[in-house]
């Protein structure tokens, strides 16, 4: 289409787009050239934010090698344009509509420091120095990892101190042991600092050096290939004082479901359920009824929302996912941990029987969008993090075993004890191919003539549709363990585990600290290690020993391969130990990115990104959410709205979802998003 000259005026510099080097743009598209002192800068983020629809949204991509771009399909607004990039500062905001030909002038950062401000927190962490003393580097550095559960460390607001808290003490460590004693989550925080004794004087250490000038050594790099070929859209949704917003567009075993359908997300200190309408660029929000008795009334003053309760909640929601019929499963309390059910330990119940449940304390929801109404399902076991099975079943970790609804069965049945079952993690030990009573249990030592008892967390459960098995792996910052629970045909009876570890041979660094799993359509595992940076590989089909009084662990070291891409570390760590954590693992079973189908990713909390595995290549490709700094998936769901129109047609959602929204680029009153990623064929398609 023709293209006209449009003049546009950039730090005192009008800046021309002729027609004849034009970028070629649609009505919906704003495109143009990147260029700075130095040249076309490339691997380059161009961003346009827009508050004229119904919720904020934005669209960021990168530019290619002649610092050229295509923002597409943007929706009809008013647009603030301008680029960011590791070396640059941000670009003043230009306003434009879709149509525009828009040739930005990029800004080479005047000093070190400068440059800084849009690193991602995992490189301003890596100055961190982990001192001597009683506990060992990678002890500290897991420890650090904690606060990573909840939040960012390394971002504006955890490298800086408030003035409020500066203003009555004296010196920073003073500070820390002010600051950690804050707000709703102070009883955690100071209680793991605490431990730490006199080694907790690193983070003074580190945010005095900060404010005295220092930055970090160490560089986060450009986008390249395929990197550079990313569109990230994000919308706003929740509150602004929202946390852990887990999100599901589309049912992960068949990603067209819900095409072009509303998003849910779960905000736990919120009790909503929050919707983004992607079509209609409008965010709601839906209270979640509970009965259960109202935590976190009455804690301690924060220094941006001093002493309103703003985390005080009864229905605590956690985890999100959709079913078949686009119905959304969600856990959270329906009642008190204490008010558990009779069935959960009356032998008149086969599995409480087996293994009796004397306490719950999250339990399950069902929210209809036909009749907007909620359901629950009143689980003896504690529901946390989800996976649906193709034998329509949604899997659970708890503490010691997997629990499961049976969404059939609660159909037809409307009966919470029918619709459940659970099963403790047993190992065949004494490798006769079933589990009898009598077995050992956890401290125990195992005895050959006996099955044994693991104390297992099964935090991140996946079904494995190669074989019906599910697979779990905690999250304990030592924990290194993979289990597998096989559930046979008359369960919990037929229920048989198995355990295996990484083998001893893999160092600098073994893996420690296990996180998420999921297994791809053939039955490979696969595990991210959010202690050592490790992203494993497991092919049970490998092994040639799952049970007897040897599989307690070490008995399949031929079905483990290891992989870790460079990420920031602690500058003084004797071995390599990240500045970063990951969270949960996903596999994309449906090529929503285009890179292949079941090809596995994770979140990482501390690097605003995705981490794409393709295992053909043997690379990383790293997705990098870089506005506003924060970006931090603990999950993420493929769906396809339109399978007829190539990468435009399918998306890879997830969302912000660290527990503080203040600590987000912006600081209080800014909101999480949404965020949907799609993988062009190049960074000037549209």
């Amino acid at each position: 289409m023709p293209v006209s000259v449009v003049a546009v005026t950039v730090v005192g510099v009008m800046t021309w787009s002729c027609a004849e080097d034009a970028v070629e743009v649609d009505s919906d598209d704003i495109g143009g050239r990147v260029t700075s002192e130095a040249g076309p800068e490339a691997g380059v983020w161009v961003i346009a934010e827009t508050t004229d629809l119904p919720t904020r949204f934005i669209r960021t991509v990168v530019t290619g090698n002649e610092g050229l771009y295509v923002l597409p399909d943007l929706p009809q607004a008013t647009y603030e344009v301008f680029v960011r990039g590791y070396g640059l500062v941000d670009s003043p905001r230009v306003t434009a509509s879709p149509g525009e030909q828009l040739d930005l002038a990029a800004i080479v950062a005047p000093d070190e420091a400068s440059a800084a401000e849009v690193y991602p927190a995992a490189w301003w962490l890596s100055m961190l120095e982990l001192p001597q003393g009683e506990r060992s580097q990678q002890e500290l550095g897991s420890a650090v990892t904690g606060c990573m559960n909840c939040h960012q460390v390394g971002n504006l607001a955890t490298r800086t101190i408030p003035e409020t808290v500066m203003a009555g003490v004296t010196n920073h460590l003073e500070a820390w042991d002010q600051r950690v004693g804050m707000g709703p989550m102070a009883g955690g925080m100071s209680a793991m600092y605490n431990r730490l004794g006199e080694q907790r004087r690193m983070f003074a250490d580190w945010t005095e050096r900060i404010a005295s000038g220092e930055v970090p050594v160490q560089k986060p790099p450009r986008p390249t290939g395929i990197e550079r070929n990313v569109v990230v859209t994000l919308w706003d949704w929740g509150t602004e004082t929202d946390g852990r917003t887990d999100n599901a567009a589309s049912d992960v075993r068949d990603a067209t479901v819900n095409a072009n359908g509303l998003v849910y997300g779960v905000v736990q200190p919120s009790d909503i359920l929050a919707v983004l309408d992607p079509v209609a660029h409008r965010a709601t929000n839906i209270t979640i009824p509970s009965d259960a008795p109202a935590i976190l009334t009455n804690t301690r003053t924060s220094p941006y929302y001093g002493d309103e309760p703003i985390w005080a909640r009864q229905s605590d929601p956690r985890s999100v996912a959709m079913d078949g019929d686009g119905r959304v499963w969600l856990t959270g309390r329906t009642r008190s941990a204490e008010e558990q059910p009779e069935f959960c330990t009356d032998n008149s119940n086969p599995f409480a029987e087996y293994f009796p449940l004397a306490q719950g304390s999250r339990q399950a929801f069902m929210y209809d969008p036909q009749s907007e109404e909620f359901r629950e399902i009143d689980t003896c076991f504690s529901a946390d993090h989800n996976q649906l099975g193709e034998d329509e079943r949604f899997y659970y970790g708890f503490r010691d075993g997997v629990g499961w609804i049976d969404t059939e069965i609660w159909d037809e049945s409307g009966d919470s004890e029918t619709a459940q079952g659970w099963c403790p993690t047993i190992l065949d030990t004494n490798g006769d191919g079933v589990i009898s009573t009598g077995w050992t249990e956890p401290g125990e030592s195992v005895d050959p003539t006996r099955d044994h008892r693991i104390a297992y967390g099964c935090y991140s459960p996946a079904y494995n549709q190669a074989d019906g098995s599910v697979w779990c792996s905690d999250n304990g910052p030592d924990d290194n363990t993979l289990m597998r629970l096989e559930l046979g045909d008359n369960p919990p009876e037929s229920c048989r585990a198995e355990v295996y570890m990484p083998p001893p041979s893999i160092q600098d660094p073994s893996p420690y600290g296990s996180g998420g799993l999921h297994i791809t359509g053939d039955g490979i595992v696969w595990q991210d290690w959010r202690g050592s940076g490790h992203f494993a590989m497991f092919d049970r089909s490998a092994c040639t020993v799952t049970n007897g009084p040897e599989a307690v662990g070490q008995s399949c070291p031929e079905g483990w391969s290891f992989h870790r891409m460079e990420k920031p570390t602690y500058q003084n760590a004797e071995f390599p130990i990240n500045s970063d954590e990951s969270y949960l693992t996903q596999v994309d079973h449906h090529n929503v990115l285009g890179l292949g189908i079941d090809v596995p990713l994770y979140g990482v909390v501390n690097t605003d990104s995705l981490e794409v595995f393709v295992p053909d290549q043997g690379e990383f490709i790293t997705l990098r959410v870089p506005y506003p700094l924060g970006f931090f998936s603990r999950s993420s769901n493929g769906r396809i709205d339109d399978p007829t129109s190539g990468w435009k047609g399918k998306g890879l959602w997830s969302s912000y979802s660290n527990y503080a929204a203040w600590h987000l680029e912006g600081g209080p009153g800014t909101h999480q998003k949404v965020v949907k990623f799609q993988l062009r064929p190049d960074p000037l398609a549209k």
